[in-house]
C-alpha cells in the first residue's frame, strides 16, 4: 500500500517513476491507474537471470537512474540488472518482518555493501538487524514509511451499520494480518477484553487483517478464546478489508500490540486518521509515537495493563481527542507521504 502511495504522489514530488513488477495482485488494477509506467513481468526462478536481463533493457531504454528494491530477492536481481551501468544506482529497503532464513540471511550480507544506499524503515529496525541478524547496519539511513492521508478519508459507509451495532457503542480495534509467527499479537488484546467488557456494557472490538497461510492457528486460538470467555458476540473477526479509511473512522481507539515491528504503515494510517492510539512498548512502535508522547504505551504482552488503558481513555472523550490531534500533527511532519517523498528525494539526490 505504501508503494501504491508512493506511485500516486510521485510526479507530484516531482519523480519519474516506472514500477516493474514479478506478479500480479489484488491491487494490480490500482497500480496500472497510479499514473506511473506500469511494467509486468514474470519471475520464473529465485534468481531468475532472464528477469535480470530485462530489468536492465527497461533500465537503458528508460534510462531510469535510481533501481530501488524493497525485499532481498529485489536487490539480487537490480545489481545484476545495474551491474556496469556506472550512471545508475541501486537501493534496497529494509521494512521489516523479512524473519530471513539462512539463504536470505547470506543474500543480504552480499547485497549491503553492493548497494549505493541501505534503507531502513526505523531506529529500532536497524537496531535489530545488527544484533538479531548479525548485518553491518554502519551505513543504513532511516526512512520512515508514509501514508496518504487523502486515501484515508472514509467514504462515509457504516460499520457500525453492518456489524449491527449501535452508533452509540465504543469501538476498539487492531489492523494487522495474522502472521505464523506472533509478531502482531492479538491474543493479548483479545486477553484484555474481559476486564474492558465487564466494566462499559457498550464496548465493542473488531480485528481487521487476513489470516496467512501457517496463521490458522494463532486465529483460531483468538476466535477460541473470546467464545470460552463468553464475548464472541462483542468481537467481530473482519479478515481482510479493502475499506480501511471506513474501519479507521469507525475505530474510537487504535491498539497495536505487537511484539516485533519496523515501523507499521498502520501506525501511520491511524495517526493521520486521527484515531487515539495504544501500542506495546516495543522501540519501533514508541520511535513512531514520538517516544510514546503521542499514544499510551503498555508493557509487551502484559493484558492487565493494556485493559487499564483502554478502560483510561474509553472513558475520557476529551483525552482521545486531545490525543489524536497531537499524534496528527506529528504524523503530518513524520509520516505521510509528502514527508516520505521529499525524504527519498534528499536520500536519491545525494547519490
Amino acid at each position: 500500500m505504501q508503494a501504491l502511495d508512493v506511485c500516486r504522489n510521485s510526479a507530484a514530488a516531482g519523480f519519474e517513476m516506472t514500477l516493474a513488477t514479478a506478479a500480479g495482485g489484488t491491487l494490480e488494477n490500482e497500480f496500472q491507474a497510479s499514473g506511473v509506467d506500469f511494467v509486468k513481468l514474470r519471475r520464473r526462478l529465485p534468481f531468475d537471470l532472464f528477469f535480470a536481463i530485462k530489468l536492465r533493457k527497461i533500465i537503458i531504454e528508460k534510462q531510469i537512474e535510481i533501481c530501488h528494491g524493497y525485499q532481498p530477492v529485489d536487490g539480487l536481481h537490480l545489481y545484476a540488472a545495474a551491474f556496469g551501468l556506472k550512471n545508475v544506482k541501486t537501493v534496497l529497503s529494509f521494512q521489516g518482518g523479512m524473519a530471513p532464513n539462512r539463504r536470505t540471511r547470506r543474500a543480504i550480507n552480499f547485497l549491503i555493501p553492493r548497494m549505493n544506499a541501505n534503507l531502513v524503515v526505523s531506529r529500532g529496525l536497524k537496531k535489530w538487524h545488527a544484533e538479531n541478524d548479525g548485518f553491518d547496519t554502519s551505513s543504513f539511513q532511516i526512512l520512515y514509511n508514509g501514508a496518504d492521508p487523502e486515501r484515508l478519508k472514509p467514504t462515509g459507509r457504516s460499520l457500525h451499520g453492518e456489524l449491527g451495532i449501535a452508533e452509540d457503542n465504543l469501538i476498539v480495534g487492531m489492523i494487522g494480518n495474522f502472521y505464523p509467527d506472533p509478531r502482531k499479537d492479538q491474543m493479548t488484546l483479545c486477553r484484555a477484553l474481559p476486564q474492558v467488557f465487564s466494566e462499559l456494557d457498550n464496548v465493542h472490538c473488531i480485528f481487521a487483517g487476513a489470516v496467512l497461510p501457517g496463521a490458522e492457528n494463532r486465529f483460531e486460538e483468538c476466535v477460541n478464546f473470546c467464545k470460552t470467555a463468553g464475548i464472541a458476540d462483542r468481537v467481530h473477526f473482519l479478515g481482510a478489508r479493502k475499506d480501511i479509511p471506513d474501519v479507521l473512522a469507525a475505530m474510537d481507539i487504535f491498539v497495536f500490540s505487537s511484539l516485533q515491528e519496523g515501523l507499521p504503515v498502520a501506525v501511520s494510517e491511524a495517526m493521520l486518521a486521527r484515531v487515539p492510539m495504544i501500542v506495546s512498548d516495543i522501540e519501533p512502535l514508541l520511535e513512531a509515537t514520538g517516544g510514546g508522547e503521542y499514544s499510551l504505551a503498555f508493557p509487551v504482552t502484559d493484558f492487565k495493563i493494556l485493559a487499564e488503558k483502554i478502560l483510561y481513555l474509553l472513558k475520557s472523550a476529551e483525552l482521545r481527542n486531545e490525543l489524536s490531534q497531537r499524534a496528527y500533527k506529528f504524523a503530518m511532519e513524520n509520516f505521510s507521504i509528502k514527508a516520505h517523498l521529499q525524504n527519498l528525494k534528499n536520500i536519491y539526490q545525494s547519490l
